[in-house]
């Protein structure tokens, strides 16, 4: 009498395969899910962790922040998404220039000078094509020589027309063959569309008493957002060179902070000594005294963990009010 044999039969073992691999399939797939998120975010956690260490620097820098080495003001810029100031970050007795700022921003400057040898003349120079991205900060440093020995010589400085300002009406003298009355002045509102006229007007009491009546200097320089797509967070710091003290932009020493800061909302907020916030860009500079620091970190905006917020606040200590 035969017995029924106990083995699979070769439909049943090509079932119990695919049985088996649909099995594995939905593992292995469960399996890469889990590793995922949790490289996602471990990710995650790691540019939290450079961003909180970052702000915690940031802000004992600001706090501490006073006069610049060539006596600038301790606030140079104060914007949405970057902010320049002064302070001793090293503890080394200099005070060096820092830059915060979000996305590629470049920088750069030029320096043309022009003349005139008659009386209560003019002379100009022409900036063109320096920008490549959006303008952030443009300024101009205008140094003068000649006959500026009274305070009837003077000579006054204007921008595609507009009068920045007046120099050497006081404090110069004739004909030292030197540069004097450097006065600085903000020159974005003319620098926007990438074309810049500056120009110097001599007053009628200057004439040509020295080689020439005047000689005037003007170094232009400016930042620049190249990008407006990254989302790196960066820190530039520029040392004070030479007595007197300059600070050359070509010299600022970059690095990144954070790889993946996503601010739709301002990094930085400033409030006055009454807590007020200050929206105007002029007040902000004069009156700021508080200041709140606000980073928003996601590796991927596309997965899981979602935005992580980092938020401080700080009171700089050398512009406390009396």
């Amino acid at each position: 009498m035969f017995q029924k044999s106990k083995s699979f039969t070769l439909i049943e073992t090509l079932v119990t395969i695919f049985i088996f691999a649909l099995v594995m399939g939905a593992v292995s797939g469960m399996v890469i899910m889990l590793y995922r998120i949790y490289g996602y975010s471990w990710e995650q956690s790691v540019a939290i962790n450079e961003a909180r260490r970052g702000i915690e620097t940031m802000v004992k820098e600001i706090r501490t922040a006073r006069a610049g080495e060539d006596g600038s003001f301790p606030i140079v810029l104060a914007g949405d998404k970057e902010f320049i100031f002064f302070s001793d970050i090293d503890n080394d007795g200099q005070t060096e220039r820092v830059r915060y700022f979000l996305g590629v921003v470049g920088s750069g400057s030029q320096t043309q000078e022009c003349s005139t040898s008659v009386k209560g003349g003019t002379c100009s120079v022409l900036f063109s094509n320096f920008l490549q991205g959006v303008l952030k900060s443009a300024e101009v440093k205008v140094s003068v020589d000649g006959d500026f020995g009274s305070s009837r010589e003077y000579a006054d400085i204007y921008a595609d027309g507009i009068n920045l300002g007046r120099i050497c009406q006081t404090g110069c003298t004739d004909c030292p063959r030197a540069w004097q009355g450097t006065t600085l002045f903000n020159v974005v509102p003319q620098a926007n569309d990438n074309s810049l006229t500056l120009l110097a007007d001599a007053s009628s009491d200057v004439d040509p008493s020295c080689p020439h009546s005047m000689k005037a200097k003007f170094e232009f320089s400016w930042t620049e957002d190249l990008s407006g797509l990254v989302h790196e967070f960066k820190k530039g710091v520029i040392e004070p060179v030479g007595s007197p003290a300059t600070y050359p932009l070509d010299q600022e020493k970059v690095t990144v902070l954070s790889s993946f800061v996503r601010n739709t909302p301002p990094i930085f907020e400033y409030f006055d000594s009454n807590g007020n916030k200050i929206e105007d860009y002029p007040a902000r500079l004069a009156d700021t005294k508080l200041m709140k620091v606000y980073l928003v970190v996601n590796v991927n905006l596309n997965r899981p963990p979602n935005d992580f917020e980092l938020e401080s606040w700080v009171q700089l200590r050398n512009l406390k009010s009396e």
